[in-house]
């Protein structure tokens, strides 16, 4: 009955892991019945193929995930940045025909590695211009444009074989906290959220989404007592009831601050379970930790804190979605001029300038919400540099007589950033400015917004200025 138990158990989690092998007691958990592993960067590498074909050795049915929202957000190109330019860029151009393509070719990069589930797209309408954790992450500020696109995106990368997670129920669009750092509290009433944040995962319901996630939300307008995540209300009542959910539900990394700094690792896997959560993602565990998880698991049965059944039903889930997977054709056909015609055609420029000698890229770097990996570059000094050998990249306004291109990213969130372009426009009328995130109003002697930070973003901006 206990080794039946631990077996369940350990099927409902998804733990990430240092390194570029699967550690021992890794392989070790997914002989024993561990449902699923999560894929960072620091995961990734030439042989991440490999990587994955070792824990289909011990577990050939596990749940191999990974966030590859594209733009800003990318495990697999984080060291150069992503050949998609994200969901905001594709919410500009708003083209439904062209966001399926490029869901399609980022579930054909996954599939080709044979990754189970994507954790995207967000679907979160980005209705609080001062978010500090999704801004380019979502498609847009409105509930039909979001919802539009999480549909195409969602037919793409699961019509190329892999399965998709519309994130991160039941909004976190409206919230001026980041969940890593602390618990976001949204402040919208019942009916704002049924006008503008539920319809998006209504459609992606409707679209046949294989996963959710939810969010580490505090919603008083539903549940003023628990963060989503643990709240039966909304994860049971709201979205399995109402909204007739039926796959599989995984939370956001039970790291995070908004949950973890009110409960233990094992406490919040308990908990939301019991609210109707299928699977518990721990970003970063140990061997100790990933077992503590399974042991209160474990225990809630025992104690009749969590249902058996309750448990039996999650784990069925996390099962009914590794056989979707593996009973998937997986062929999509090769698209690579997506990834670029969707950078070019999200660009947003007023002004002209053109550089024909090498400038001076100045990057004025405000820290990134920590969804995004440190170490993704914007890639814009690279890209003019393949045009214009000479080109020189540093984070210091100190000008000279060379041409400037100045990068910024979500000027209209940071009082200094503005400062900054104001005072660079002062003393250099012919600055040009890249604005990387949500734009402010327009400066310098050309303004081009990308709408979002990738490798194919800085290339369209290399082009477009040295035309």
């Amino acid at each position: 009955m206990t080794a039946d138990l631990h077996r369940l158990a350990l099927s409902v989690l998804q733990p990430g892991f240092e390194g570029a092998t699967a550690p021992d007691w890794l392989r070790k958990a997914l002989g024993e019945g561990l449902g699923g592993a999560v894929l960072f960067a620091r995961n990734v590498t030439a042989d991440t193929a490999g990587l994955v074909a070792s824990l289909r050795a011990e577990n050939p049915g596990v749940v191999v995930a990974i966030d590859e929202e594209g733009g800003v957000v990318t495990r697999l190109e984080a060291r150069e940045g992503s050949s998609f330019p994200g969901n905001r860029a594709l919410g500009v151009v708003d083209d439904v025909a062209l966001t399926e393509r490029v869901g399609r070719q980022i579930g054909r990069m996954l599939a080709e590695l044979d990754i189970t589930l994507d954790y995207a797209p967000s679907v979160d309408v980005n209705a609080n211009p001062a978010n500090p954790v999704i801004g380019v992450r979502s498609f847009g500020p409105t509930a039909d444009l979001v919802a539009r696109h999480s549909v195409a995106y969602i037919q793409g990368v699961q019509g190329a074989g892999v399965a998709a997670c519309a994130k991160h129920f039941p909004g976190h669009g409206d919230t001026v906290t980041d969940s890593h750092l602390a618990l976001p509290t949204v402040h919208a009433s019942l009916a704002e959220l049924r006008g503008r944040d539920l319809p998006p995962f209504e459609a992606a319901i409707g679209a046949g989404v294989r996963s959710v996630m939810c969010g580490h939300l505090l919603i008083p307008s539903l549940d003023p007592s628990m963060p989503a995540t643990l709240s039966r209300t909304i994860l049971t009542g709201l979205l399995r009831e109402e909204l007739g959910f039926d796959g599989m539900l995984v939370t956001d990394a039970i790291e995070m601050k908004a949950v973890a700094a009110i409960y233990s690792p094992g406490e919040i896997a308990v908990r939301a379970l019991a609210a109707g959560v299928d699977a518990i993602c721990a970003g970063l565990v140990t061997a100790e930790g990933l077992y503590e998880i399974r042991d209160a698991i474990v225990a809630a049965v025992l104690d009749g804190t969590l249902p058996e059944e309750r448990l039996a039903e999650a784990a069925g889930r996390v099962h009914a979605l590794a056989e979707w997977y593996a009973a998937q054709p997986r062929d999509a056909e090769p698209d690579d001029a997506a990834g670029m015609e969707a950078a070019v055609r999200a660009l947003t420029i007023t002004g002209s300038a053109r550089l024909t000698a090498a400038p001076l890229v100045v990057e004025v770097n405000t820290r990134h919400n920590q969804a995004i990996d440190p170490n993704t570059p914007t890639g814009l000094a690279a890209a003019l540099g393949e045009v214009l050998l000479g080109t020189e990249r540093t984070s210091t306004p100190d000008f000279d007589e060379r041409p400037v291109v100045l990068v910024v990213h979500d000027a209209a969130r940071h009082p200094w950033v503005r400062e900054t372009v104001a005072e660079a426009v002062r003393r250099r009328p012919d600055v040009i400015v890249v604005e990387t995130g949500i734009p402010d109003e327009p400066a310098g002697a050309a303004h081009i917004a990308t709408h979002g930070i990738s490798k194919v973003s800085a290339k369209a901006v290399a082009r477009w200025l040295t035309r």
